[in-house]
């Protein structure tokens, strides 16, 4: 082995992509948050990108729930939906865990809003 390297080849991680509707959704729940106080938006924005982010080396760990992966926010009430295909993540959507079940089941079937 050379210098530096363990016994394993190092971690590339996985390709992340959003579908334009997980990009309108996190538009949406920042619109929504700023609403509510302003600038908690950007914070919202932060943390989901963080926890999209984390998909890069966890994704395909999360439960399949509606025939996607399900990853739960750390500090928002939201879902990421998403689908690995080979070395890629497919982010899905981002929706508010509030919302009732079968919305959101509809809502990953159809995608649309």
């Amino acid at each position: 082995m050379g210098e530096g390297q363990g016994p394993y080849p190092p971690q590339t991680g996985m390709r992340i992509e959003l579908s334009d509707e997980a990009e309108q959704d996190l538009i949406d729940g920042a619109a929504s948050y700023d609403l509510r106080e302003p600038g908690i938006g950007n914070y919202f924005l932060d943390c989901l990108f963080s926890d999209i982010d984390s998909l890069s080396f966890a994704g395909g760990i999360h439960p399949v729930i509606h025939g996607y992966h399900r990853l739960l926010s750390k500090r928002f009430p939201f879902a990421v939906y998403y689908e690995v295909d080979g070395l890629v993540v497919r982010v899905r959507a981002v929706l508010d865990c509030r919302r009732n079940p079968a919305w959101i089941k509809r809502r990953l079937r159809q995608g649309g809003s």
